[in-house]
């Protein structure tokens, strides 16, 4: 009997023999937790996106919570940002203390609806956080139009943005807080880890306080050749700080990541090819300003009706037949905690709702090879073309 083929995983890691060699020399310096290597990929990071100040934490969840928290974001404050995303930053508008407020997003794009954010601002919005998704821009320039004059921060989610612009500019080049991730599914990788990047000194300077204990010095400026052992508590901090270990990867992969989102690009675009003339499927749509998508995530919706099969049926379907594909996302707004404790009813996002019944992520890496991206267009087109025809 012919085997069955292998399984195609849906995300996979670009790891090179330099990055392997890169984090092997931190482990044997004996300086492992945050150091030379953070502080140098702080500074790259900050130049490649043109902002004068990055700061590195241990997940792009910790720098959300920071920044908010640097922002004086608490009770009796609203933050509005889109239920189209991972709970994490709803999750920490609610642990200080903060009212989360929902956004829709336009459902061709998935991006905030920058009309919507204005009909759902009150004198209580302290901050707003759009989402890049899926690697494209929201549309900044609308948002700061919205946000003009009330007193409000934008902080961009830019968890899907390694790489993106926005007019012509990276994401991170603008004068609010952009918050970026590194986890092993996104566009470059620290293991687990986040960066944070800002345009003001006084706020870069809390972040940093804030993200190491409240305390006024770092291990490294302690321990260090020209350190002193003297240190001083000047507000409660958190432990958020990013290792040595993990900047070495970051710094290898940063200078990678033109090659890699080529890599993604390429593939996306052979993903649109394959599955072109599939009425049933089809990708989110392009945004209508100037930008370049990193392709985090290559995002299809599928129409139920015209598949006759549900989106979950068909990812059970999938991965039966040796594929793996994601959800991003389940809108925050339906989970239990935030339905239950807002008495949120169904209608409150309409576009949010609606597209968050028919979206699925297919695999997109850098390392998928492309005859596995062909096949996993032809799997889904063949799962399709079966339940349409009552096969």
């Amino acid at each position: 009997m012919p085997e069955d083929p292998p399984f195609i995983p849906f995300c996979r890691p670009t790891l090179e023999d330099d990055e392997i060699e890169a984090v092997t020399k931190t482990l044997r310096s004996g300086w492992i937790t945050t150091g030379p290597q953070v502080a140098a990929f702080e500074k790259a990071f900050a130049e490649s996106v043109d902002a004068p100040f990055a700061l590195a934490l241990n997940s792009a969840t910790a720098g959300l919570h920071v920044t908010l928290a640097a922002l004086d974001v608490g009770p009796g404050d609203d933050v509005v940002t889109a239920s189209m995303t991972w709970p994490s930053v709803v999750n920490m508008i609610e642990l200080l203390g903060a009212r989360p407020v929902f956004a829709d997003v336009h459902e061709d794009t998935l991006q905030m609806d920058a009309a919507h954010v204005r009909s759902v601002m009150t004198p209580r919005t302290k901050a707003v956080v759009p989402v890049h998704f899926a690697g494209q821009p929201a549309d900044l320039d609308a948002l700061e139009a919205v946000v003009a004059g009330s007193g409000a921060t934008i902080i961009e989610d830019a968890a899907h943005a390694v790489g993106t612009e926005y007019r012509g500019r990276p994401i991170g080049a603008r004068a609010h807080p952009a918050v970026f991730s590194f986890h092993p599914i996104k566009n470059i990788t620290t293991g687990e880890g986040g960066m944070v990047t800002c345009h003001d000194e006084a706020l870069a300077d809390r972040i940093r306080t804030l993200r190491f204990h409240g305390v006024s010095k770092d291990a490294w400026k302690r321990y260090g050749r020209a350190g002193s052992s003297r240190y001083e508590v000047i507000e409660p901090g958190w432990k958020c700080n990013m290792m040595d270990i993990q900047a070495a990867l970051g710094l290898r992969q940063l200078g990678k990541v033109r090659r890699f989102n080529a890599a993604r690009r390429e593939r996306a675009q052979r993903y649109a090819e394959r599955l072109a003339d599939v009425d049933a499927i089809r990708p989110l749509g392009v945004v209508p300003y100037p930008h370049v998508h990193a392709w985090h995530l290559y995002i299809v919706r599928l129409d139920t009706e015209r598949a006759g099969i549900s989106r979950d049926d068909l990812i059970s379907e999938l991965a039966r037949r040796g594929v793996a594909a994601g959800l991003h996302f389940t809108p925050v707004h339906e989970h239990a905690y935030f339905r239950e404790k807002y008495d949120i009813a169904p209608g409150l996002l309409p576009a949010t709702e609606r597209v968050g019944e028919e979206i699925l992520s297919l695999p997109l890496y850098p390392l998928l090879p492309l005859d596995d991206v062909d096949r996993v267009a032809d799997t889904l087109r063949t799962v399709v073309a079966e339940t349409s025809h009552g096969v």
